[in-house]
This record gives structure tokens, C-alpha cells and sequence, in this order.
């Protein structure tokens, strides 16, 4: 079974305005934009079995729409930098729904994620880039004006690997909806 993740994907006319970045910053490997998205919770390699009840789990959620807005563009990994991204002003909104996925993946009987959520799109993953380049790099690009836009369903995310990064593919896409609305989640593959 392909490695799992569950995240909100992102609108294409978004991810137009964050490619216009692209480019010009060595060590960096460029994610394509239609692989742009905010992990929720990462999931990791697991047999088919827990991804269908890792499917069933999930289709219990049930949450309005949440906006959400870009503000600004970082980098993780300190003095080490590993990964440029798109800052996501974390809603309580966000945080509950990330924090739900987290307390029922770990129902099915998986690790609980190690690492502290912090929402983001990841827009480069780097690989011996200088902190004076990154800085140059980030004086060039200026100010990223802020974006809005609503997520109307998280999805489940596979990721296969290949040259230059994997490529995410949809398994199930879970429409946000306000409660009294019934519908249920779509599975893709």
C-alpha cells in the first residue's frame, strides 16, 4: 500500500499566484503545483485493511467549511534549511479538524504523529541551501501579498515515489458540510 496522508488540497488559481516564487534558489526542488496542499495528519505505509478503516473512520467527521489564508512564505529548518513554505494562519477552525483526525487515526491503533502541528504548504524542499542564500532569495521575492480561500473537503493523499519528488494522488475526498448535511464522502480509487 502506498504511503497515506490526509490534507486539504489547494484551489489552482491559489497555487498560480504561489508558483510565481519558482525559481532562482539553488539546492531548492521545486514541488509542482498541483501537488500544493496542507498535511493534516500524516499517516506513513500501512496494509489495506487499516486504509479502509482509516476510510471508514473519517467518513464520521462532519464540519462546516473553513476558510483559511496565506500569510507570507518561511523556511523550516533553521540553520539546517530543509523546506520552503507558505505560512497558514492556524484557525481554531483548522486545529480542531487536524486534531480530530488525530485522535481518530490513533483510535485504529496508530502512533500518534511526533511532531507539532504546524499548517503550511510546502513550496520547495532544500538540499544544501545556504542561510545567506535563502535570506537573498527571500529579500528578492519581497513581501507575498496574503490569500484567502475555503476548504470544502480534506481528502486522503497517496504518495508514490519519483524523480524529483513524489506524486500525491487522491484515494477519498470528504466534502465539509455543515451537520444536517448527509452526504458522504467519495472514495477515487
Amino acid at each position: 500500500m502506498p504511503r497515506l496522508f490526509t490534507g486539504l488540497e489547494i484551489p489552482d488559481s491559489v497555487a498560480e499566484q504561489l508558483m510565481t516564487i519558482r525559481g532562482g534558489l539553488s539546492g531548492a526542488r521545486w514541488i509542482t503545483p498541483d501537488n500544493y496542499h496542507i498535511t493534516l495528519r500524516f499517516i506513513g505505509d500501512i496494509d489495506e485493511s487499516t486504509a479502509y478503516d482509516i476510510y471508514a473512520v473519517l467518513g464520521r467527521i462532519s464540519r462546516a467549511p473553513i476558510p483559511l489564508t496565506i500569510e507570507g512564505i518561511t523556511v523550516f529548518g533553521g540553520d539546517r534549511p530543509r523546506a520552503l513554505v507558505a505560512k497558514i494562519i492556524p484557525t481554531s477552525a483548522l486545529i480542531e479538524l487536524q486534531a480530530e483526525h488525530e485522535r481518530l487515526i490513533r483510535r485504529i491503533g496508530l502512533p500518534p504523529e511526533s511532531r507539532k502541528y504546524t499548517p503550511h504548504i510546502t513550496l520547495a524542499r532544500l538540499r544544501d541551501t545556504s542561510p545567506f542564500e535563502l535570506a537573498n532569495f527571500l529579500s528578492v521575492i519581497g513581501h507575498v501579498p496574503s490569500m484567502q480561500f475555503v476548504a470544502e473537503s480534506f481528502n486522503v493523499f497517496s504518495s508514490r515515489s519519483s524523480t524529483g519528488g513524489g506524486l500525491y494522488v487522491t484515494e477519498a475526498i470528504y466534502p465539509l458540510h455543515q451537520k444536517e448535511d448527509t452526504e458522504r464522502a467519495r472514495i477515487t480509487a
